[in-house]
Formats: structure tokens, sequence, C-alpha cells
């Protein structure tokens, strides 16, 4: 996999803690003088939803891979962010999809390959891979993780170390493709699992925020998109996602994306590197929540 950053386990055996962590103008109806035309009115809001919502279906069946794509209601946009992978010829193949609304399109150039970055937080351990722990939550009693989906796809068990000699606990739940979430519970019951954060909010555009992981540290940038379906390399495709210009790297899946106290995201994929810069997607946080009954704290 290669945008869920996962990598073959690397690194020292660390305690397990969590970082825990989208109009038209209505114009009234011209009265015609006598004998005139009416001029027509402006499309209605819903039909400029409606025209940007299939520009972005005719992106997704393209089914070119290597793409991320968000509508940008404001500037009645959609816009694509291509990897290097993608060519010139799969540029056009869809801008060709979108027809006479092509125009609608915004297509930018990301360097590197959209891939999972396999490989907040603290490094923990499944099979042959590392991978981030995300936000600790609760749930009555109990405490878990949350950590990405494909990680939680490739292990059914997860360690502090790369020897796999201390155990934290069980993949409970794990979703990917689609989504890119999964809950780890705490079964070892000497490790320590703090907190930290206080809600769990909706990102929104320009929003600065830090994101945190294993293999790369903490590092800063902005919110660029909501709502961002991204087609890894490799064909897995997620939804809903929140696009960032923050930097990450293979083995930094899972790990979180915070504003202060505020949990927004779960680190899924993306390109380039922390010495290049690059692009990287997050699975909200708020919807694993909701989706496990499980709460930050």
């Amino acid at each position: 996999m290669r945008t869920t950053r996962t990598t073959p386990h690397t690194g020292t055996a660390r305690t397990t803690r969590l970082l825990a962590a989208v109009v038209g103008l209505l114009s009234a109806t011209a009265v015609a003088a006598p004998g005139a035309v009416a001029a027509p009115s402006a499309p209605t809001p819903a039909t400029g939803q409606a025209r940007l919502a299939a520009v972005g279906d005719a992106v997704q069946r393209t089914d070119v891979n290597g793409i991320a794509w968000y509508v940008d209601q404001a500037a009645d946009r959609v816009v694509v962010t291509a990897d290097g992978t993608v060519s010139p010829a799969a540029i056009a193949r869809i801008k060709q999809a979108a027809g006479a609304d092509a125009a609608k399109l915004t297509i930018q150039r990301a360097p590197g390959t959209f891939r999972p970055l396999l490989a907040a937080g603290d490094a923990v351990y499944g099979g042959q891979y590392r991978c981030s722990l995300g936000f600790n939550v609760v749930s009555g009693s109990t405490y878990y993780f949350l950590t990405a989906g494909h990680c939680g796809n490739v292990a059914n068990t997860w360690y502090t170390n790369s020897g796999h000699t201390t155990l934290i606990g069980a993949t409970v739940n794990s979703s990917f493709p689609g989504n890119d979430y999964a809950l780890v519970r705490y079964d070892n019951s000497a490790l320590s699992h703090s907190g930290g954060f206080t809600s769990a909010p909706n990102a929104y555009v320009g929003e600065s925020v830090k994101r945190s992981g294993s293999t790369s540290g903490t590092h800063g940038g902005t919110v660029t998109g909501l709502n961002a379906t991204v087609r890894y390399a490799d064909g897995g495709t997620v939804r809903g996602m929140i696009q960032t210009n923050v930097c990450a790297e293979p083995g930094d899946s899972g790990g979180p994306l915070y504003d202060g106290t505020k949990a927004l995201g779960i680190t899924s994929g993306g390109s380039g590197d922390c010495s290049t810069g690059g692009t990287t997607f997050f699975q909200p946080a708020n919807e694993a929540l909701a989706k496990y009954g499980v709460s930050v704290f």
C-alpha cells in the first residue's frame, strides 16, 4: 500500500500513548417590457450544486488512480489533485469525462504518489507493519485507541515494540477502503492511555493544524479541502476526507490531526515527504467516534 502510512516495522519500542490524539445567486425574474423577451433567470443554488456533483461523479467514473477530488462550492469548481503517477492522457480523460462542464474543473498536481502511509503519535506494531496511534478513546470503563483502517486490516493484535513482546491489545473493528479508521482495545492493564483532547469538531478550510506520527514526528500546515474523495495509486478509494498540505511519511498512518485540544482526523495517506512537503489526507475523527460509540478525553 502506498498512501496509507504503514511500513515494515522499524524503530525502537516505545510505551504506547495517544497523542490524542463546502451559490449561485437566484435572480428575480425580470419583468419583460411589452413585446420584449424576458432574460432567463440565473441558475438556482440547487442547480449549481447538482452540476458540480455531476462533475464529481464524472471524475469518479474515469477510474483514474492517484487522484483526489472535492467540491469547492464557493469557487464553483471541482478541485482535482493528481499525483505524479497520473499521465497527461489520464488528465485529458478526466476533462473529457466532465464534457460540457469541463470548465468547472480545477486540476492541480502533487509530487510523489498517493498511497496509504502504513508504516499522534507513538509507534504501534502489528504483523509485519508499523503504524501510529491516533487518539485514545473510551466507552464506559473500557479504553481503546483509534488508528487507520488500512492498519487495522493487516493486524489482529498490536504491540508497543517491533519484537511483539509488549501487548497493547486486539483490533476490534476496521474499515478500509471507503473509510479509513480502526478501533483497537487496550488489553494490557499495565499500559497508560493518556488523553488531552476535549472535542472532535468538523475541520474547516484554512484551519491551522498539526499532525503527529511515528516516522516523521510533528508537522504543521493548513486544511485545503473537505469531503475529498481519494483514489490511491493502488486503487483503494476513500471518501469524505480532510485534505491538507501537511507532510507525512510511511509509518505515520493512523496518527492524529489536531488543532490544540480539538481532535480532527486520522492520518490516511498522501504523497511527498517531510523534506520536500506533500499532500496528506485524513479520515475525520468525529466519524470514527460516532461509528464506534467512543469519546476522546
